[in-house]
């Protein structure tokens, strides 16, 4: 029998070649707030370090597209390992400059730990013309001082 030991592709690996939208080129990204060393390009660029808001609170992440997108699928990754919380968050759209919105999802998820630190939501859509998509993080639902973070925002 012959054997040969491969190298396994890590996940990061594979999402840039899943038909990803360059979001540094596509689009201008607002933010309320971040953190020096977790500037929100990490979250939209596929950086390791994610965003982390520089207080706490409700916090939006706002990208302004140069041109109307289709969207197809839509990936949010968040991460918690220093508060146990309730987390809500909103994800909406619109296809007239911000003028009006239409909602995606509203979700909450509680941080646990040592099981529950991850939150990993993949969305299946179909929206076109997207000219601005929000995304609005209330990281404490019962209004601590735990500040919102986003590992990864992936759109396709």
């Amino acid at each position: 029998m012959r054997k040969r030991l491969i190298t396994p592709i890590p996940q990061a690996a594979t999402a840039l070649n899943e038909g990803w939208l360059d979001l540094d080129g596509a689009a201008v990204v607002e933010v309320t707030s971040e953190e020096r060393e977790y500037p929100v390009e990490s979250a939209l660029l596929g950086e390791i370090r994610g965003w982390r808001a520089a207080e706490s609170g409700t916090q939006t992440i706002r990208l302004i597209f140069d041109q109307g997108q289709n969207l197809r699928r839509i990936s949010l990754v968040f991460e918690e390992t220093e508060t146990e919380r309730t987390q809500e968050f909103v994800l909406r759209w619109s296809e007239d400059g911000g003028r009006s919105f239409r909602e995606i999802v509203r979700q909450q998820w509680n941080f646990s730990f040592p099981n529950a630190m991850r939150e990993m939501e993949e969305y299946r859509v179909e929206l076109s013309d997207v000219t601005v998509l929000e995304l609005i993080v209330v990281p404490d639902v019962s209004r601590g001082t735990a500040r919102a973070s986003l590992k990864s925002l992936r759109l396709s």
